[in-house]
């Protein structure tokens, strides 16, 4: 069927509904779309996106047939906050659901709805984490195990046989808590990548290897959805896609807006393979996924959105998409209230609530991660791009030039020859915060854990 361009494509997606009332001699069928979500996997955390040890040997497989996306953005580094995003088409704030674990609520319209208007079975298994208003949007939901994936190939099988299906596959790994044993042959110490924002010890390099150990389970899982598909004779006509919701459970990563934060891996299969192995350095932002997958799939558009399909990207992996991407940090354990722009080339990031420290999320202050870094921080032994979750104030802006600090390491907010890109990127942050309404709460929500320890606290 990929004979044909993408416009009689998605002409023939158009045509009424069908089976029964499906007249044409030869109907065109919409793809399938399978979507799977990782939980804390940071955005270069697999062999196809240069990491030279984690066991990813499924979704590098499956990168050769896809479209590979070296610069897709969430639009938060939280987990429920983020997949409502995704699943709405708008930014947290928009949805009502801005804060982790709160539920969406019934206004919003799920891309399922459309789907399932053009005839799509729709369901999720794995983690929900969306609460109850808006489960009617989907067909079946499944809960799942440690994995997340242990019912993934049950709603396969229980597909209906004459639609075509949309599948959220949401995982639980690489979220912590972690424990050795997950994969059969473990990553060990020596296998750990630490970024320059992590102290390189002992406890460290066990902490990465564990998490690289639950990243393989996902990919394994990755791979048997890919087998199942393959095996039922429908993964030529289905479109595969891919990522994290945010970035990895650990000190500067999960639930700050750097890179290490909100930069995701994206893979798009399409039917036929077409433009396997291909590489798109579109900016693009997971908040344009909801228009994308109805795109596809020929449905009509949400109601209400706040992204913009990348299909011509899909079309053409060298095209452009986006000239700028955004971001949010909201509540997530603590009190927080962050917002960020970024180009291709800099990062901006606002943060109102500068007179607190950067605290990773409870689990993370839990870990032996942070506590190497606790006991180095009071020995007075860790260097200043380490001991960002310690420092108050934090700044209440940052500048990175992102392609020669990926890191995001060297504050350039204050640097008299960038005062111009500082002004830019401050007003365009200033235009997407009117244009969306993203207003400070009248209060703040208080911490919910304790800085120190990750214990939770008790209510006040």
């Amino acid at each position: 069927m990929f004979s044909m361009n993408r416009r009689q494509f998605l002409v023939a997606l158009s045509a009424p509904a069908w089976p029964a009332s499906e007249t044409r001699a030869n109907p065109v069928k919409p793809p399938n779309i399978v979507v799977m979500v990782a939980d804390d996997l940071g955005g270069g955390d697999m062999g196809a996106y240069g990491h030279p040890r984690i066991k990813t040997p499924c979704m590098d497989a499956l990168a050769k047939e896809s479209i590979r996306f070296t610069r897709a953005f969430l639009t938060t580094s939280s987990c429920s906050p983020s997949r409502a995003s995704v699943l709405t088409g708008m930014y947290p704030h928009s949805t009502g659901a801005g804060e982790l674990h709160l539920p969406v609520p019934a206004w919003n319209t799920l891309f399922t709805t459309p789907l399932r208007e053009r005839g799509y079975w729709t369901a999720a298994a794995g983690k929900w984490h969306l609460g109850d208003a808006v489960r009617s949007q989907f067909d079946r939901i499944v809960g799942s195990g440690p994995s997340g994936a242990e019912s993934w190939l049950k709603v396969i099988e229980e597909r209906p046989r004459d639609r075509p299906f949309f599948l959220w596959l949401a995982a639980v790994d690489p979220h912590r808590p972690y424990a050795e044993g997950a994969i059969p042959v473990p990553h060990g110490p020596e296998d750990a990548v630490v970024p320059p924002f992590l102290p390189d010890t002992p406890s460290v390099r066990k902490d990465l290897a564990l998490y690289y150990d639950e990243v393989a389970r996902f990919d394994g899982n990755v791979g048997k959805v890919i087998s199942a598909l393959r095996e039922a004779g429908v993964l030529e006509n289905t479109v595969v896609i891919v990522f994290s919701d945010n970035g990895r459970p650990f000190p500067r990563c999960k639930t700050t807006l750097y890179d290490s934060g909100i930069a995701t891996p994206l893979l798009v299969r399409l039917p036929g393979r077409r433009h396997g192995g291909a590489v798109s350095k579109a900016l693009v932002s997971l908040v344009d996924l909801a228009s994308t997958v109805t795109d596809l799939a020929g449905a009509a558009p949400l109601p209400a959105t706040q992204g913009r399909s990348f299909s011509k990207v899909l079309d053409n992996p060298a095209r452009e998409h986006r000239k700028y991407i955004f971001a949010e940090h909201n509540w997530h354990d603590y009190t927080a209230r962050e917002r960020a722009v970024r180009s291709t080339r800099f990062l901006y990031i606002r943060n109102d609530y500068p007179d607190l420290p950067r605290t990773p999320p409870a689990d993370a202050v839990r870990s032996p991660t942070f506590r190497a870094m606790q006991q180095l921080y009071g020995e007075g032994a860790l260097p200043a791009e380490q001991a960002g979750p310690f420092v108050r104030p934090a700044p209440r802006e940052e500048l990175y030039e992102v392609e020669n600090d990926p890191y995001n390491l060297h504050n350039l907010a204050g640097h008299k020859e960038y005062l111009d890109v500082l002004n830019r990127l401050r007003a365009t942050l200033d235009t997407w915060q009117r244009d969306t309404k993203d207003k400070a709460p009248a209060k703040q929500r208080p911490d919910g854990f304790d800085r120190v320890t990750g214990e939770r606290l008790a209510p006040s």
